[in-house]
């Protein structure tokens, strides 16, 4: 059968972006911008990619990110990256999503968080997944079907969570038979040795985030006696084998102080580290506690740390609160991504532990077109600052609203305490912080875009 010119043309794309990803100059980089423009529709993507062709003849330090990509990695992984996650899911993807929004009348999320085993071997104060039920696992066959139909949406990036992940018999069967997919695994890392280094760079689809707390004093108190050298021998395996991986730091009251100085961040290069994701703690799960909730001040601190990091750090910052501004609000709900637990609940997002529906009843097109999806929605569209974008933390009211919706039910003993016992501490946090934020996005954001709309007006 001939191929269409628009099958064949990704595919010569993507031979000569593999062709090229060798060299890691800035002429390459350009040049692979050029190839890549050529594939999505939607013009938010295109422009995108020429402000990231406009970083590399700047010369900004995040260009050392997709630089390492091309420069450091094993072949397999860095193949694997650039078909699955750049030009499967972000380039073609969007335009599958496109099309699958025009037929079901709402566009799907970018990725899906999907927790398939609740077994670990640690217990973390403050685990936010905690209270699941340790015997809970979803059944290989239920993984696939969720990927299978992730895929019909256009979504071919998957974040896998726990639990421990690795602990999942079959797991790695699972990478295999999704070989088009990208694959960001949250990992406590105890589990890595040679032997499965050796998996992960067989399948190269596969990368690690791994969890710490600050260095070892700090990650050690919380995950256990000796945890951070097993963290540290864990990355300098990956990084001799060629292999990218991330961290995840769950920002606190205790170890603000740590994530917010630059020294963290450059011991964090010094052994690998691509990419850090941020998340601050939030009262639910095990022994749910607001005084380890980072306060408003450390809260505000670290969004213009991670500002300074990003104009000066080789390296790829993810601020799942502070971003608000970059992705517009509120992710939860479908929106962006939601998160089936591994008893297949589907969550509007994994520090949200209520449902309405189990993808052991439902499709997830049926849960993404749901009233309750749709509510929470609806409700992220109500909210201008979106510095404060959170419905647990920064309009609490909202999440109640939510869980005292018709048909939803807490996903564990103990979901719903964030909503009722804590609801006076949520209420005077959400406020105290409310008065930072606003003054900023009024004094940094709202002037910025007005005086950046009149001067596109005047252009």
């Amino acid at each position: 059968m001939i191929k269409s010119l628009k099958d064949y043309t990704k595919e010569k794309v993507l031979t000569y972006l593999l062709s090229m990803a060798t060299n890691s100059s800035d002429d390459t980089l350009i040049k692979m911008t050029h190839l890549m423009e050529m594939i999505p529709k939607k013009d938010y993507y295109k422009e995108r990619i020429r402000w990231i062709r406009g970083l590399v003849r700047d010369k900004h330090p995040s260009i050392e990110f997709p630089r390492r990509i091309l420069r450091d990695l094993h072949p397999n992984q860095r193949d694997k990256w650039i078909s699955n996650l750049a030009i499967n899911h972000l380039l073609n993807g969007t335009n599958k999503r496109k099309e699958w929004a025009d037929v079901n009348g709402f566009y799907p999320p970018s990725t899906v968080v999907i927790s398939p085993t609740m077994k670990c071997d640690l217990k973390c104060y403050g685990c936010y997944a905690g209270d699941y039920g340790k015997s809970l696992e979803l059944s290989l066959e239920e993984l696939d079907s969720v990927l299978m139909q992730m895929k019909e949406m256009g979504i071919y990036f998957a974040v896998i969570s726990g639990g421990e992940p690795f602990y999942m018999k079959g797991i790695f069967d699972i990478f295999k038979k999704h070989s088009d997919m990208a694959f960001l695994v949250f990992t406590h890392g105890g589990l890595i040795d040679e032997a499965m280094v050796e998996k992960l760079t067989e399948v190269g689809n596969v990368m690690p985030s791994f969890s710490l707390e600050g260095y070892e004093q700090e990650t050690d108190e919380r995950r256990g006696a000796g945890h951070f050298k097993k963290v540290m021998r864990a990355m300098d395996l990956l990084r001799e084998g060629g292999l990218s991986f991330c961290g995840s730091f769950t920002h606190s009251s205790k170890n603000s102080h740590i994530i917010n100085n630059g020294e963290y961040i450059d011991m964090l290069l010094s052994k690998g580290v691509f990419a850090l994701w941020l998340f601050s703690y939030v009262p639910v799960g095990r022994k749910p506690d607001t005084g380890l909730m980072p306060t408003p001040e450390q809260r505000d601190h670290l969004r213009r740390s991670v500002a300074g990091f990003r104009d000066s750090k080789p390296m790829l910052f993810i601020d799942f609160w502070n971003d608000g501004p970059i992705v517009s609000g509120c992710l939860a709900g479908g929106r962006k991504y939601f998160h089936i637990n591994a008893n297949g609940d589907i969550e509007p997002c994994v520090f949200c532990h209520v449902a309405v529906d189990n993808i052991r009843r439902t499709t997830l097109r049926d849960a993404l077109a749901s009233s309750f999806f749709r509510k929470i929605r609806e409700k992220q569209g109500e909210h201008d600052n979106l510095l404060r974008p959170c419905m647990l933390i920064d309009h609490p009211e909202v999440g109640r609203e939510i869980f005292a919706s018709e048909g939803a039910y807490a996903t564990h003993e103990g979901a719903e305490e964030i909503f009722t016992g804590l609801a006076d501490k949520m209420d005077a946090y959400s406020t105290a912080y409310g008065d930072i934020a606003d003054r900023v996005w009024d004094a940094e954001f709202v002037d910025h875009r007005i005086k950046q709309n009149t001067t596109t007006r005047r252009k």
